[in-house]
């Protein structure tokens, strides 16, 4: 399990807009594949990834939030894709809240640059719990500690196929969930839990 915070005032406010200006549109594109790698990485990982955010996830901040499987946010945070306001907009955040927000509330977020607080951001599904500032930490760390009391393996796999099923047309999702299943089933953890539920015992896991 990783744990991604914000070490001063805010979770992550962005860009410095003072790295900006004269760059070519070939070093224009590299800076921001730079940015977007975040999103790849997160994907790519094993291990669930939860941002604890506090103070204001803006602009490529709330793209990370959007990119960590979980989130937890102290409430009264700030969050937004503002980078409309300085004649840009946010193209890698707006990538993965894409996925589970309606195209009206997308393009709401990605042309005005308006910001929503963490109630809000929790009542569009885009983090799974608000808790008080002085309570957060303990909140982020509780929602980890029930993950990582899982499967290993089934969480690592289940993550896998997440990914790589959204990638994926319609009748081909169905194949590879059988597939990933069919898999999941033969292992060990998989067999000990099924033996420890009717065992009526806590499971030992293995981790394959």
């Amino acid at each position: 399990m990783v744990v991604v915070k914000g070490a001063g005032k805010a979770f992550s406010t962005g860009i410095d807009i003072a790295e900006f200006a004269g760059k070519s549109p070939q070093e224009y594109q590299e800076w921001i594949s730079q940015m977007d790698e975040m999103h790849l990485t997160i994907a790519a990982m094993a291990k669930p990834v939860i941002a604890m955010v506090h103070g204001f996830a803006v602009a490529n901040g709330a793209g990370l939030l959007f990119a960590a499987d979980f989130a937890v946010v102290a409430e009264g945070t700030k969050i937004g894709t503002t980078a409309i306001k300085v004649g840009l907009f946010c193209t890698g955040p707006i990538i993965p809240i894409s996925y589970g927000l309606g195209k009206k509330k997308v393009l709401e977020m990605l042309l005005s640059g308006d910001m929503i607080d963490a109630a809000a951001a929790y009542e569009l599904g885009l983090v799974n719990q608000v808790a008080p500032l002085d309570r957060l930490e303990e909140e982020t760390l509780a929602l980890a500690r029930k993950i990582i009391q899982k499967s290993p393996l089934a969480v690592q796999m289940g993550k896998q196929f997440y990914y790589q099923m959204m990638d994926m047309p319609f009748r081909q999702r169905f194949a590879y969930s059988s597939e990933v299943f069919a898999r999941l089933c033969t292992s060990a953890d998989a067999q000990e839990g099924v033996g420890a539920f009717l065992d009526k015992r806590q499971p030992v896991w293995r981790g394959k």
